[in-house]
């Protein structure tokens, strides 16, 4: 995008709206003050742009041009598309949306949840809903799973196991990543005949990739990254007759001779005493026999909008549907929000003079769910005592044992100096006892904060925390004396027999961070 010539005398007086002027700015260049190289090479594109335009509408922007993140111009973007890049600054300048295909609005999606546009993605996000259909089932879930879009991934999940199928038949299908055939693979309730059809699409899988899974060491199925023999061990082989594994699967070279004769002596005989291979599925259960309509369709089919840095409602319900007590608006003190808040030994300042990073191991004793954390503001400096608040800006996630992101937010939103902030992430985790979790915060807002040391373990309604597990032995400390507290509540699991499952409804917190002040 180029500078044009220059404009005509009094071209404002022409312009009725505030959009049809940014939509001059924008096409005609004229005062640009930034610009970016976006997209790679051979199709990388130059656009201009008005650094006060960018940054009234995005917080990262207003942080590049503004704070502490300051880039040099021009400022390289190589993973926005340029396509994806001109119609988020379209949108920026004159707010026109205008969405024309299911790739555009993947695409534009991530470039305004990189540049914090949640209107933006809730638009993209209700187009994507609206143009989903067996071709396109899977990948919207992955593109939802990798940016944590729960409702669309629902919505995917809604379309898989009603028109399996048409999903299974797809071309499509055999590009998707292997842990989207195991979740797949995974659902109770799919609409298909008999297992022969998972199979099939198996093996068309394993032939467009030229992938053999016979012969493969069992414990494989535990290795991080999925295999193929994990999908091929979630197939119901039990639901079949022997006719048909032994036309069927027995055919293949997907199963190794000893496995295929203890499927057929357990496909015939219950009472056998072979046993199933090792980590091989041993229900009986046609999928299609428990077919129920899904039961938390309704709660997303009227989905109009959401909030992308924060939920505030989880509802937990056990297996057979009814509901629990688990909900926040109950008096129950299983939903009620707790605070597992580290007591600091000792304070000291720190200055953060551009980007803050802090992070912590822990690992906690009972099933619990994560809402987000706890951390200090900034203290004010004698030049900035006139004003009681500020805008702090920061990023926070959750992560698993292994470095998976779980959930994280940004955050942006005025504060007061000396409080304690809670940060929301996008939506509640289910964490498990005893399994190591990290949470990490990225502050972004230059000025003098309070970190804490603090003991290693912290207890809150009978739930213990330890900190800084997990990491012994391996050289990484982590420094986290930003993390004053973790916001949970107690899992149903531990009060009532059985296993439970979450569903996240998006919903808004009630405006601003919540205040505490320090002790």
């Amino acid at each position: 995008m180029t500078a044009a010539a220059p404009p005509p005398c009094d071209w404002q007086t022409a312009k009725k709206k505030v959009k049809e002027r940014g939509q001059y700015l924008l096409e005609s260049g004229i005062w640009s003050d930034c610009r970016f190289i976006v997209g790679t090479e051979p199709h990388q594109q130059v656009f201009e742009g008005h650094k006060l335009f960018l940054a009234m509408s995005s917080p990262v922007f207003e942080a590049m041009f503004y704070g502490g993140m300051a880039e040099k111009d021009p400022i390289a973007i190589l993973d926005v598309q340029p396509d994806a890049f001109r119609a988020l600054l379209e949108y920026i300048y004159t707010d026109r949306i205008n969405l024309t295909s299911f790739d555009q609005a993947c695409e534009l999606c991530y470039g305004a949840k990189k540049y914090m546009l949640p209107h933006l993605v809730e638009e993209c996000t209700k187009y994507l809903w609206s143009d989903l259909y067996p071709k396109n089932a899977c990948r919207a879930y992955e593109f939802a799973k990798l940016f944590e879009e729960p409702i669309l991934m629902e919505k995917c999940l809604n379309i898989i196991s009603n028109q399996t199928q048409e999903v299974l038949s797809e071309s499509s299908f055999d590009d998707v990543e292997l842990s989207t055939i195991l979740t797949v693979f995974d659902q109770d309730v799919l609409n298909v005949q008999s297992e022969l059809e998972l199979f099939t699409a198996v093996t068309r899988y394993a032939n467009r990739h030229n992938q053999c899974a016979a012969g493969n060491p069992s414990n494989e199925a535990s290795t991080r990254h999925p295999t193929l023999r994990d999908a091929i061990m979630k197939i119901r082989f039990l639901t079949l007759s022997p006719q048909e594994f032994a036309e069927g699967p027995a055919t293949s070279n997907l199963l190794t001779e000893p496995e295929k004769f203890a499927i057929l002596m357990n496909i015939s005989s219950p009472s056998t005493t072979v046993p199933m291979p090792g980590g091989f599925s041993t229900s009986r259960v046609r999928r299609l026999q428990n077919r129920n309509p899904r039961q938390f369709e309704h709660i997303f089919a009227g989905s109009s909008s959401m909030d992308t840095s924060r939920t505030s409602m989880i509802k937990f319900y056990a297996q057979g549907g009814n509901p629990s007590a688990f909900t926040e608006e109950s008096n129950n003190e299983v939903s009620k929000k707790l605070y597992c808040t580290r007591v600091p030994l000792r304070l000291t300042d720190c200055m953060n003079t551009s980007v803050l990073d802090c992070a912590v191991t822990f690992t906690c004793d009972k099933n619990v769910c994560v809402y987000g954390i706890q951390v200090p503001a900034q203290d004010c400096m004698e030049s900035e005592e006139r004003q009681s608040t500020y805008t702090e800006l920061l990023y926070a996630h959750l992560l698993d044992a292994d470095g998976s992101r779980l959930t994280y937010t940004h955050f942006t939103s005025r504060v007061p100096w000396r409080s304690l902030i809670d940060i929301s992430f996008n939506r509640p985790i289910y964490i498990q006892r005893n399994k190591v979790y990290k949470v990490g915060v990225v502050l972004h807002k230059t000025g003098l904060y309070h970190v804490g040391q603090y003991p290693s373990q912290s207890m809150c309604n009978g739930v213990v925390f330890t900190f800084g597990q997990g990491r012994s032995g391996t050289g990484d400390s982590v420094r986290d004396g930003l993390i004053r507290s973790i916001i949970f509540s107690i899992s149903p699991s531990n009060q009532n027999a059985g296993n439970a499952h979450a569903t996240i409804l998006m919903a808004g917190l009630p405006g601003g961070p919540t205040e505490h002040k320090f002790p």
